[in-house]
This record gives C-alpha cells, structure tokens and sequence, in this order.
C-alpha cells in the first residue's frame, strides 16, 4: 500500500465497471486485496512500544485506500448480476469484504461505547 493506490482506485472501480474490460474478476481481486490490506496498521501496532518509529502516513494511506475502495460498493453490487460467473464471485467476495469490516467495526465502536 502506497501512497498512490487510494487515488488509483476510482479507475479501478471504472475498469471493473467498463465493458469492454476482460479481466475484472483481476480488477476486483485487486480491489478486494487492497481494501483488506492492513499491513502498515499492523507494522504501526508493531511498533507503538517507544521505538520512536512512526507510520501515521502509512495508516492514513490504508483507511484512505480502502475509504475509496468502499465508496465503489454501488459497483461492485451490480457486478454481482454478471452473466460471467467469475466477475460475479469476484464481486461477491468484494462485496463480503467490505460487510465483514463494517460488521467487525461496529462491533468494535460497541466495545468501547460500553466501557
């Protein structure tokens, strides 16, 4: 994750929405990876003990990344409809991803609100 991919991803939303584009189920996949990526929101944990080492650019650049990624979801929906079985499960799968991060921040904002 760098900090050019969460301006990337609307063309990668447009790729995987375009018709005339054969590999979208790669596109998704491409997309669903970035949004799950998490390995600078790790490397920060990592590193929070007093190493002086700090990657709040890096962190923003994920949440940024996977905002952009989430705000394509209206396609990503309707890509789910596709006659290609392979752009349909892609999507899906996208799709599942971003369900699951939201379930599991809700769930977490719940935890501290009942502290």
């Amino acid at each position: 994750m760098q900090e050019a991919t969460a301006p990337s991803v609307p063309f990668l939303v447009e790729l995987a929405d375009a018709p005339h584009v054969l590999c979208k189920a790669d596109v998704l996949e491409l997309l669903r990876k970035i949004f799950i990526g998490r390995q600078w929101s790790a490397a920060s944990q990592a590193f929070s003990s007093g190493t002086g080492i700090h990657l709040a650019p890096q962190v923003g650049w994920e949440a940024a990344a996977q905002e952009a990624v989430r705000a394509g979801q209206h396609v990503f929906e309707g890509l789910t409809a596709s006659v290609d079985p392979d752009v349909a499960q892609a999507a899906a799968k996208l799709l599942e991803s971003i369900e699951e991060d939201s379930r599991l921040s809700a769930e977490a904002k719940e935890r501290g609100t009942n502290k």
